[in-house]
């Protein structure tokens, strides 16, 4: 393993954990990177084990909030109530993801073109949907009907295509469905910890076994990386889409996919 393979993961663990929490799809971000930079790890793991250090990242931020929930569960019912509805958003995309882990892998991941196109049509959504003038009903993320919950979960579901954005079909749902903008960010980050901790350990207990020790020792470096830019991005990202909404990200994902069309037209 070079230095250069390591600088890599490096600069791909910040993608990652800067990517994770805004709309604009770091799995689409980390595989495009990924196929103009030719890193490869065994079995593409480096792009679903790295996210365990974004994960970290909000467990850190939500620590007090998350620990308070825990030990109210048992009298609390306003807890349980938040903890079905994280539970129940959570369950649609476990069940596809699961079953549909292979076709994603092999097929999903490996297609740049499908990626950048996806981030390019939900950038014009993203945009599309931060101009209407929604009537909020529920601005407390940890409050939700666990109806209304499901409905953001089946939302999530679309992000399994790579370049659609966990996070953006996961706020763009919420914002349907009622959520003001800081509640639809918020509810996003919190679903985001079973999401990811699911996918984390559902890829390595499938792919464990291809995994080198070159790879064990990208994926160390990716996760430390991608833990110290999700911290900082999930500190400042809710009072930033509270005052300017998402839109920039929808212009951002434009951008970027557009960019990607144009790499991949000029190295074919």
């Amino acid at each position: 393993m070079t230095l250069g393979k390591m600088l890599e993961a490096l600069l791909l663990g910040i993608l990652e954990g800067g990517t994770e929490f805004i709309p604009v799809s770091s799995t689409g971000h980390l595989l495009l990177a990924t196929h103009f930079l030719k890193f490869d790890t065994s079995g593409k793991t480096f792009e679903v084990l790295v996210q365990l250090g974004a994960i970290l990242g909000i467990v850190v931020v939500y620590f007090t909030r998350l620990a308070k929930v825990a030990f109210a569960l048992p009298y609390d019912p306003a807890a349980r109530r938040f903890a079905l509805g994280i539970i129940l958003a959570f369950i649609p995309a476990a069940i596809l993801g699961a079953l549909l882990h292979n076709f994603i892998k092999t097929v999903l991941f490996a297609s740049p073109m499908l990626i950048a196109i996806a981030l390019i049509v939900g950038g014009v959504i993203l945009i599309l949907v931060d101009r209407i003038a929604f009537k909020p009903r529920y601005d407390n993320a940890m409050a939700l009907p666990p109806m209304t919950a499901l409905g953001i979960g089946l939302f999530q579901c679309l992000a399994l295509i790579p370049g659609v954005s966990r996070s953006g079909s996961t706020i763009v749902g919420a914002l349907l469905l009622g959520l003001d903008r800081r509640a639809a960010a918020e509810f996003s980050f919190f679903l985001a910890m079973p999401t990811m901790l699911g996918a984390f350990v559902f890829d390595l207990a499938k792919n464990y076994k291809n995994l080198t020790m070159d790879d064990g020792v990208l994926v160390v470096i990716g996760f430390v990386a991608a833990f110290c830019s999700a911290l900082l991005v999930v500190r400042a990202l809710l009072d930033f889409v509270s005052r300017n909404g998402f839109a920039i990200f929808g212009w951002w994902r434009i951008v970027v996919g557009s960019a990607a069309l144009l790499g991949l037209y000029l190295t074919r």
